[in-house]
């Protein structure tokens, strides 16, 4: 990518948002279809642990309005963005935790089936293009609003893919060198890939590893060394792609295993080594390029349900949503380090 100004502002559809009732329906769907995960989570939570420390809650979010964050972006200014999924939000938030919504997705219409595994339309994962331009996913249950979504600076958030209505589409990553947008789609378990200029997907990755269990397969995804990786729930596992010299994928390999409820990934520094967050046990977990892993952070540290980790330097930011727990969607700031 270039970093020019990509396609014009679309007009806001102007449909009226959605109640908070299919909320509230769709966390009791997921909570009674996660029950059995979460009896094998449940583990004795433990404090804030090496290299993190030093954990403080920077904002706490409206559950009632829908303000559960899902994923989380970067600014230069120090400030972060995140995606209220049931809100069907994308939010600023300042340095010193104030909230500032930027742009709300249209509602899908009346009657509209629903998406997968949420029953209710959600915003999930979001990226930042050199631009400033930001993109997001939109897993809205109907074929007109389902896919990829920009933000440009003064615009009205317009969907620049379709991706299928049957999906559920969630991780998202940004390849600036060769202007590509990756985002997985939780319920075929696909990579798709898409122009940043917008266009039809393809299926870039298609293969057992990245499929479901039972619930939500693909889900988290990053670029790092020449490898696209991407951690699936269902399977506790965190996976790389590698892209070949033509672009393709090849052969998928697992880093690391035994990662209950996984859900987003940040790496630490130059090499290898995340922090993914455990959502469903209510953990972040320090993995190692050899695949080990230890946790660092708990719910001790004032986690409720991490969904998604950014790394700045010395500092690690931390969502949490409360889908299950219910109680004090927010975001925890942390040092890295020694």
């Amino acid at each position: 990518m270039t970093g020019t100004q990509v396609g014009i502002c679309a007009q806001s559809t102007g449909r009226p948002a959605g109640g908070r009732g299919g909320r509230g329906a769709a966390r009791a769907a997921l909570i009674v279809l996660l029950a059995g995960v979460l009896a094998l989570a449940a583990v004795p939570a433990s404090a804030v642990a090496p290299p993190l420390s030093s954990p403080s809650i920077v904002a706490h979010f409206d559950l009632a309005a829908g303000q559960q964050p899902e994923n989380i972006a970067l600014l230069p200014d120090g400030s972060s963005v995140v995606t209220f999924s049931f809100a069907r939000q994308v939010a600023r938030i300042d340095r010193s935790g104030g909230v500032h919504v930027l742009a709300t997705l249209p509602a899908p219409p009346p009657g509209a089936t629903p998406p997968p595994l949420t029953m209710a339309p959600v915003v999930t994962g979001i990226a930042r293009g050199d631009d400033g331009t930001l993109y997001v996913n939109y897993a809205a249950g109907s074929a007109d609003l389902t896919g990829i979504w920009a933000l440009r600076p003064g615009c009205a958030p317009e969907r620049i893919a379709a991706l299928p209505a049957g999906g559920f589409p969630n991780g998202l990553a940004f390849d600036a060198r060769h202007g590509y947008l990756y985002a997985t789609d939780s319920v075929p378990g696909t990579v798709w890939r898409v122009s940043v200029h917008g266009g039809a997907p393809a299926v870039w990755a298609s293969a057992e590893p990245l499929s479901l269990v039972t619930l939500v397969g693909a889900n988290g995804i990053k670029l790092r060394g020449g490898a696209v990786w991407v951690a699936n729930t269902d399977r506790g596992t965190l996976l790389r792609i590698p892209v070949t010299s033509e672009g393709d994928a090849g052969p998928i390999s697992t880093v690391a295993s035994g990662l209950t409820g996984v859900d987003d990934f940040a790496f630490t520094g130059e090499g290898d080594t995340v922090l993914a967050t455990l959502n469903v046990p209510n953990e972040v977990a320090l993995v190692r390029a050899d695949g080990t892993h230890t946790i660092v952070l708990t719910g001790d540290d004032g986690l409720q349900n991490p969904t998604a980790v950014a790394v700045r330097g010395g500092k690690v930011l931390v969502t949490s949503a409360a889908y299950f727990t219910g109680v004090d969607p927010n975001l925890l700031r942390a040092h890295l380090g020694d």
